[in-house]
């Protein structure tokens, strides 16, 4: 589903990724964990190729298409989505249009398939009225952009932490929602969709199963294992004691 290669990334003129690699596999789901500052947005902005992330080495595949210089909206049609951590607020587009927009339609009208899809995020038709995240809480705006990516359907989705400024009770309806969305309710050789999670404080993994995780340091993926081991292994030592922990495994193989 994603391959990238030796991936190099600049921000403003500044070097974020070094020499980076990554596979996910069609049906797979990898959580990304790391302190504050090391690339892992850097990562996810990168792959949705927004202009200001400049890829100064190494190659991104999506479904086997060479993605590097392929504008945003050609990757999104090849079946890509995201859910921001800090998403703008839109002025004069209703959050109901949206999700039309999502869903490839141009009615203007809210109808009842919005509707339900809505409903089971907890979002009723007067939020659906309102401008796109203009106001609304750190709950509202996660299950704002669960709903447009439940409309739009994507085979590969990136979560830029989806636990952040979340509740327990909306955490826990967004991480039902999500696994709904990455076939993790289907059996394993039955899924067919992807995923890329980031999460600094692993908390979304109580209610999101993952196949493997990955803790990023200083622009690198520095070790990789199953997320029950990463994030326990995080848990009680940091990050960079379970890098360390994993590099001292790996030399014993």
């Amino acid at each position: 589903m994603l391959e990238i290669k030796d991936l190099t990334v600049e921000v403003e003129g500044k070097e974020i990724i070094r020499d980076l690699n990554l596979n996910i596999e069609e049906g797979e789901v990898h959580v990304l964990l790391g302190p504050n500052g090391c690339g892992k947005t850097t990562l996810l902005m990168t792959i949705l190729g927004l202009p200001n992330y400049k890829v100064k080495k190494g190659r991104i595949a999506f479904k086997g298409v060479d993605i590097t210089s392929l504008p945003t909206n050609k990757r999104v049609k090849l079946g890509m989505g995201m859910s921001f951590q800090h998403p703008p607020e839109i002025r004069g587009i209703k959050l109901g249009d949206m999700v039309n927009i999502a869903r490839g339609r141009k009615e203007e009208e809210i109808d009842e398939d919005v509707i339900e899809l809505a409903r089971r995020l907890n979002i009723s038709v007067d939020f659906l009225n309102r401008d796109v995240n203009l106001g609304f809480s750190g709950g509202e705006v996660k299950r704002s952009e669960i709903l447009q990516l439940l409309a739009q359907s994507p085979d590969f989705i990136m979560f830029d932490e989806p636990d952040s400024g979340v509740d327990i009770e909306n955490i826990e309806l967004i991480g039902g929602i999500m696994s709904e969305l990455l076939d993790r309710n289907k059996m394993p050789s039955k899924r067919k969709k992807a995923g890329l999670i980031i999460t600094h404080s692993g908390f979304i993994m109580r209610y999101m199963k993952a196949d493997r995780a990955h803790v990023m340091l200083e622009g690198r993926i520095a070790c990789s294992g199953t997320p029950d081991e990463i994030t326990k292994n995080v848990m009680e030592n940091g990050f960079e004691k379970c890098v360390e922990l994993c590099s001292k495994e790996v030399g014993t193989v």
